[in-house]
């Protein structure tokens, strides 16, 4: 892996594997505020040379080693873990596990072991006898709208999920997602997707960083971008930050300007 830009303290174009704490160092979140309730809500993609988001709707065929190795470290930064229904069904969602490589820094940060799943439903069409809300080392969330049935919040509950309401209507407001989970002590938020909700977040103004992989693949076909959905009046620009290359793979990592 060669730093290409912007990697605090790593030697520029040596090309070798990064340790788990270098890539923690490069992507760590902003610092917070004592006494201010700040959240951080970060994005994490991969798209191919041609704006695919996925192959035959899974993202893993367009994905790499170092890519996973990335999406780990991400991971295990994060108080919790956000994403939309059908991107859990698709890419058959676990809990997320403790590592022992990060458990010392969790918990000086004051994190969980491991970071919480939360999972943006309207409708709660979910399987709650999967693992990710009977088993999961911290409780997974479920994100939905005042407006979610009943029957169908009382079986999340009884599978061990907790329920937030974030919506006046079926779906969630997502400045509101935002605001619940802080108030719940999670502040550095990571998405995973689908694209549909990270559509959702860019046109709310809700996102603060995008981490984005480029596959060196064309796939062609009529895959989904990484973000679908509203559109924004104009156009949000994001400052690169750094860059990372392995094997023709490129991980940027942009902030909001």
């Amino acid at each position: 892996m060669t730093d290409v830009f912007g990697a605090p303290g790593a030697d520029a174009f040596v090309d070798r594997e990064w340790s788990l704490a270098e890539l923690a160092a490069v992507y760590a979140y902003p610092e917070p505020v004592p006494g201010a309730l700040r959240s951080w809500l970060r994005a994490n993609m991969v798209s191919t040379l041609d704006g695919a988001a996925q192959h035959e709707g899974r993202s893993q065929p367009i994905s790499s080693a170092a890519d996973m190795r990335i999406f780990g470290t991400l991971r295990a930064l994060a108080d919790v873990i956000v994403v939309g229904a059908e991107t859990v069904r698709q890419e058959v969602y676990r809990p997320a596990r403790a590592r022992a490589e990060f458990a010392a820094a969790r918990e000086a940060a004051g994190q969980a072991p491991a970071p919480a799943v939360a999972v943006v439903s309207a409708s709660l069409d979910l399987d709650f006898s999967l693992p990710l809300y009977t088993s999961p080392l911290v409780p997974t969330l479920i994100l939905t709208g005042a407006a979610a049935a009943p029957d169908r919040i009382a079986a999340a509950e009884k599978a061990g999920a907790k329920v937030v309401i974030a919506g006046e209507g079926r779906g969630i407001e997502p400045a509101r997602a935002v605001r619940a989970l802080a108030s719940l002590g999670h502040t550095r938020l990571l998405t995973e997707g689908g694209p549909r909700l990270l559509g959702q977040l860019i046109a709310a103004g809700v996102l603060d960083e995008m981490c984005l992989t480029l596959s060196p693949m064309l796939t062609a076909g009529d895959a989904q971008r990484v973000a679908g959905g509203p559109s924004v009046a104009v156009p949000r620009r994001f400052e690169l930050v750094s860059l990372l290359e392995d094997a023709g793979f490129l991980f940027g990592r942009y902030r909001r300007s």
